[in-house]
């Protein structure tokens, strides 16, 4: 009776499921780290909707936001990771089993059977495919995903670093994640967020790692096999490793919010918006308004000014030349003093700004309502896996134990 249980079974094939049920397990661990590291960033976008920042580009204060507008973007595309995985998850969650070495056996066994009774969704039905092609594709999907992560992760701490190396920043890190020099007493080094970027690195090289060890094989070899599991390359190991470390660095943030404030008002990131309001409220050219306010920046970084601080008769002087230069009849500027300091203010641009999408707080409360809705399926879907799976293993040992008796 003892060699009816090899009946039908060889070694490639339950190599092959061993793989998958690693893989789906790791796979949904990985999940579930993502999630928690979602809720996170959600607990503190939710605080920051009126935190205003700068955004930059190529480097450079580009335009101001909020805080919470800028965790919101990296929720999005965190979503999007989550609508990954649940695809790939109809691919992970197929079995190998039943398909002998690479051609079935001559035995009549039910593959699908074989498939629900280990929590699977279904069989991966050619039988060369499921036990020898798809442990290239499928555990490479996966992966993939990890990594697309772990870069994003990277950047979410290099901006981190980028703020709090400054000498005022306005992001800082509880002691508790920092760590002191042994030779500099004034240094507090960024520990967590330096740990976490480090183990990004690992994810996409274990990720890489596994693709060069799967690419030039002839099918049927071993070397791929196992490429991402915990004991090779260990993919989703690290990458839930990663995704806690994110968790903890966000943990440990403080965020100042006056500090911010005088980022943006200490730099002129808003004069984008004196164009914009000239053109909308006055008629303005845009080029007129856009020269207008490219000409006070040259002044005001040759001699020193800051938004709050430049001579409103010099503004006058300088509309008066640029609307003369164009052409433009109404050589006089539309705007007092009072509206030309407010239209450079941080809070009345992110205000101003409309349509889907957009910084303004009440556009960000309502994206992050949604992401947060979308947040709360995602551990629901997470869940339901997972007690499909305990359901099916406390099935199987039922099954086994009635056949015993």
């Amino acid at each position: 009776k003892a060699s009816l249980i090899h009946t039908g079974r060889s070694r490639q094939d339950i190599f092959a499921t061993l793989n998958q049920a690693r893989l789906r397990l790791s796979f949904l661990d990985f999940a579930q780290a993502l999630n928690e590291f979602r809720d996170e960033l959600m607990a503190i976008a939710k605080e920051h909707t009126e935190t205003w920042m700068p955004a930059y580009t190529n480097g450079v204060q580009a335009m101001p936001i909020t805080f919470g507008f800028y965790l919101w973007a990296f929720l999005e595309s965190f979503e999007r990771d989550f609508d990954r995985i649940q695809s790939a998850w109809s691919r992970v969650n197929q079995s190998a089993l039943g398909s002998a070495v690479l051609a079935n056996s001559s035995w009549p066994l039910s593959r699908e059977r074989l498939a629900d009774l280990l929590g699977f969704d279904a069989p991966i039905k050619n039988a060369l495919d499921s036990s020898q092609v798809s442990l290239f594709d499928v555990p490479l999907e996966a992966a993939s995903i990890a990594s697309n992560i772990a870069v994003r992760i990277t950047t979410l701490m290099q901006d981190l670093a980028q703020q709090y190396s400054q000498t005022r920043p306005w992001l800082l890190l509880d002691s508790s994640a920092a760590y002191g020099s042994s030779a500099m007493p004034q240094k507090r080094n960024p520990g967590i967020v330096n740990k976490t970027r480090a183990k990004a690195g690992d994810v996409i090289g274990a990720a890489q790692t596994a693709y060069i060890r799967a690419h030039n094989l002839q099918l049927g070899m071993y070397d791929n096999k196992e490429s991402v599991s915990e004991d090779n390359a260990a993919v989703f190991v690290q990458g839930v490793h990663m995704l806690q470390l994110a968790r903890w660095a966000f943990q440990m943030l403080k965020v100042d919010r006056k500090r911010a404030l005088e980022e943006l008002d200490d730099d002129w990131t808003c004069t984008m918006a004196l164009a914009e309001t000239l053109q909308h409220e006055y008629a303005v050219p845009f080029r007129v308004g856009h020269n207008f306010a490219s000409g006070m920046v040259t002044v005001a970084r040759r001699e020193g000014y800051l938004p709050k601080t430049f001579p409103y008769a010099k503004a006058v002087e300088i509309y008066r030349e640029v609307a003369e230069r164009f052409g433009w009849e109404r050589s006089e500027l539309p705007l007092t003093e009072a509206q030309l300091r407010e239209t450079l203010g941080a809070e009345y641009v992110v205000r101003t700004r409309v349509g889907t999408g957009s910084p303004a707080p009440d556009c960000v409360q309502e994206g992050l309502s949604d992401s947060e809705k979308r947040l709360q399926a995602d551990h629901q879907w997470l869940n339901d896996k997972r007690a499909h799976l305990d359901a099916c293993d406390k099935r199987l040992d039922e099954l086994f134990a009635a056949l015993m008796k």
